[in-house]
């Protein structure tokens, strides 16, 4: 009987230390809603526009938040408490710039007030039946019954016009952050990459080579018009240079 105790006091040791050094995984994946490249040849009226956080992708499923990958973060009671009793799609955020902080916060196997700095931003609701306008009216009255300090919604807004989808671009990277998120205005939530949700950031170097241009024709004869960059998986395209008229000379931004 003593050895038997012994045993199973082994085993039960034996288990908590296995769930300090792995992850709880979810009995199945979440099926995501997934982005493709924005092109500039989408119409961007039809399109709700948001910032692209540099959180870490979760899911709310009514009772725990789970990873993309399936794992169960382990967050403090007091974190969730409040959270609605319905599917939430978002991002594990601190503020720009803090990617790496906000994974080593929510990596880890066991509750503790680092989760403190942490809000779970909402972009979607993946149970609403309806098309994304009508989600984003579901999502602001969510907003305004929430009385948590930890859940938040991120803005959602429309453009009239590609300069004005510029602007907020230039305006959310010259501070700090990812770049845009498109959500056209009929989508219906499916799982997988859709051209119904678009991601709009910077061309990283790491990405593409440059391996040629075009010059520029008119007024912009003489300069270079748009570089030829080779992606990494043997796709090629050209990159406009944008300039813009000062005092009468032709200056590159």
């Amino acid at each position: 009987m003593k050895n038997t105790r012994l045993c199973i006091q082994f085993v039960s040791v034996a288990i908590f230390s296995l769930q300090l050094m792995f992850p709880v995984v979810a009995l199945e994946k979440p099926d995501l809603m997934l982005a493709k490249v924005f092109h500039p040849s989408v119409d961007i009226t039809k399109y709700w526009i948001s910032e692209k956080l540099d959180g870490v992708r979760a899911r709310w499923d009514g009772r725990q938040l789970v990873s993309r990958g399936g794992t169960i973060f382990k967050t403090p009671k007091w974190f969730v408490q409040g959270f609605p009793d319905q599917l939430l799609d978002g991002e594990l955020w601190i503020a720009r710039g803090e990617y790496q902080q906000t994974v080593s916060i929510v990596r880890k196997q066991t509750p503790h007030e680092g989760w403190r700095k942490i809000k779970f931003m909402v972009f979607d609701l993946p149970a609403h039946s309806g098309e994304f306008s009508s989600r984003v009216i579901a999502m602001r009255k969510l907003n305004n019954r929430s009385k948590s300090s930890y859940l938040d919604f991120i803005q959602q807004f429309r453009v009239s016009s590609k300069q004005m989808l510029m602007w907020h671009f230039y305006e959310v990277i010259e501070h700090g952050g990812e770049g845009l998120m498109l959500h056209h205005q009929k989508s219906i939530y499916q799982s997988g990459r859709s051209n119904d949700l678009l991601k709009f950031k910077p061309y990283d170097d790491t990405e593409a080579v440059v391996i040629g241009y075009r010059p520029g024709k008119g007024k912009f004869s003489g300069k270079m018009g748009a570089l030829k960059v080779r992606m990494t998986n043997g796709k090629e395209f050209f990159i406009a240079v944008v300039f813009h008229i000062k005092n009468g000379k032709i200056h590159r931004q």
